[in-house]
């Protein structure tokens, strides 16, 4: 019986599992898994995927001591394209390796391991089947197979890349995948993740599922029937087509792409579930295309959209005589039309003779609390955060009045953080400057 491991996607990390269920109560479940395919390097060839799931064999029979054993044994007919490694309590050789372990095994925490690795000559795409072998305590014997092949499927794929055009609000964007495989043994099943961040699709596909937690953020698509051998290049048709937003002006987006009987990798998993969608299937060809730069796994780009950002902040007038206290905000106002994230922070010069006595915290650790604002002993330097159009951040603060007096508040542009920031693009700086003011 094959399932799904938790890690993979589609048809990567498939399982063969191998279970007992006794007819009566008193006896414990048992199962033996391991992955149906698994890829290794050629021998001394230490290059490769570097984000590649590790050999997984997981086996359970309970949780009352005693010993069981796992037994692994190449077939004999593939003795020269695989071999053994033992470590922890293991006795045998590189054919067959019979090792103690426990009711609640797992090569990647117990010691007791066989380790397959191919032998030194074997070819890419040689492969050879090797058969596990879980006797519980009480004798019963779980039998899972995986078939190791020697060299790797390697997706790449074209990075979408930056692009200093504005995009028009609403507008419709097209980006083409292009994926070759630079590995030793052919592709088998292509799977392809779609991620958008502020932006949405334009277009769903009928064989990619769109998980309703990040519903209209990501599409994971499944094409087993595509075939890469090393070397080629294809085309996945149609492009994807997303919406510029109207109210970001800097979306994102990227896509993974991996081998399907492989998975995307040990460090990256997709929401499951989800529905298809109701567009065109995608499809892949071949193709001469090679313009840009491939990257490993896909790659991800932002974008600029042709629109700005007004931001404004608010005069402050505190009245009272000198020695008294006044809390007031200091407000910082997004009139849209857009959200142009972090790129902006408040300077506040208080009056010569004002006091500040509280000023904003936040907390940065479990009921631990730090000032929010950088501050010199006389100016507050205050991040603004990421605005929505028609947001508004305050900003608190508690202060000893002094004599009448007038201090500023400013909204600072901060410096690019990186080659699509272009800032605001805020249309009014008038109301970049307000006062705070003292009076009687």
């Amino acid at each position: 019986m094959n399932r799904l491991s938790g890690t993979a996607v589609g048809a990567a990390g498939v399982l063969l599992l191998a279970s007992l269920a006794a007819c009566d109560s008193g006896t414990p479940h048992s199962f033996l898994s391991v992955p149906e395919v698994y890829y290794l390097r050629p021998y001394g060839d230490k290059s490769g995927l570097k984000d590649k799931m590790p050999f997984a064999v997981t086996a359970e029979d309970g949780n009352e001591p005693g010993v069981r054993r796992l037994t692994v044994e190449v077939a004999p007919d593939g003795r020269d394209v695989v071999r053994l490694k033992k470590y922890g309590p293991c006795e045998g050789d590189s054919a067959q390796l019979t090792c103690e372990v426990d009711g609640d095994y797992s090569n990647w925490a117990d010691s007791a391991r066989a380790q397959p690795h191919a032998v030194k000559g074997a070819k890419a795409g040689a492969s050879a089947v090797v058969r596990f072998m879980y006797t519980t305590k009480d004798g019963r014997k779980l039998v899972a197979r995986t078939r190791f092949v020697v060299g790797e499927p390697v997706v790449e794929a074209v990075a979408p890349e930056y692009s200093k055009d504005l995009l028009r609000p609403g507008s419709e964007l097209a980006s083409p995948l292009v994926v070759r495989n630079t590995g030793e043994v052919p592709v088998k099943g292509l799977g392809i993740a779609m991620t958008v961040n502020g932006t949405r699709f334009a277009q769903q596909y009928d064989n990619c599922r769109y998980p309703g937690l990040r519903k209209g953020h990501l599409a994971v698509c499944e094409l087993p029937e595509v075939t890469i051998d090393p070397g080629e290049t294809l085309v996945v048709r149609p492009a994807i087509r997303l919406r510029v937003p109207t109210a970001q002006m800097y979306p994102s987006y990227g896509r993974d792409v991996w081998a399907l009987d492989m998975g995307p990798g040990q460090y990256h998993s997709f929401t499951k579930g989800g529905g298809p969608g109701d567009g065109p299937t995608l499809e892949a060809e071949p193709t001469a295309d090679t313009e840009g730069t491939f990257v490993g796994g896909g790659g991800d780009t932002h974008l600029v959209v042709d629109t700005h950002a007004d931001y404004q902040v608010s005069d402050v007038e505190l009245r009272g005589a000198p020695g008294t206290r006044r809390t007031f905000r200091i407000e910082v106002r997004n009139n849209g039309p857009a959200d142009p994230g972090t790129t902006a922070d408040l300077v506040f010069e208080p009056p010569f003779e004002l006091m500040v006595v509280k000023e904003p915290m936040e907390e940065y650790d479990d009921g631990v609390y730090r000032a929010y604002c950088d501050n010199n002993g006389f100016t507050y330097n205050c991040e603004v955060p990421d605005l929505k159009p028609g947001e508004t951040r305050s900003f608190e603060f508690t202060a000893e009045l002094g004599a009448p007096g007038e201090g500023t508040l400013s909204l600072l542009e901060k410096d690019p953080s990186s080659p699509w920031d272009v800032g605001r693009r805020d249309p009014d700086s008038s109301n970049d400057k307000a006062t705070i003011r003292v009076v009687h």
